[in-house]
């Protein structure tokens, strides 16, 4: 699996409709219109988000992984 940061995944939220809704700290809360789902993506310089992390949010947001 290809390891991306937290910005970069947060670029890739919002081509597939998801919308940046506040920051608290280091985290980005995206939310989706229509879905009471919520991501919060840990926004750490360009640390890379941990592997278990990222497949968590890839089935949360509906994103396969050659999307990335």
């Amino acid at each position: 699996m290809k390891q991306i940061s937290g910005k970069e995944f947060g670029k890739i939220l919002r081509k597939k409709g998801w919308e940046l809704e506040r920051i608290k700290g280091s985290h980005h809360i995206y939310g989706k219109k229509g879905t009471s789902i919520k991501i919060s993506v840990p926004v750490h310089g360009n640390k890379p988000l941990k592997r278990g992390l990222l497949k968590y949010f890839l089935k949360i947001a509906g994103i396969s992984e050659e999307e990335l």
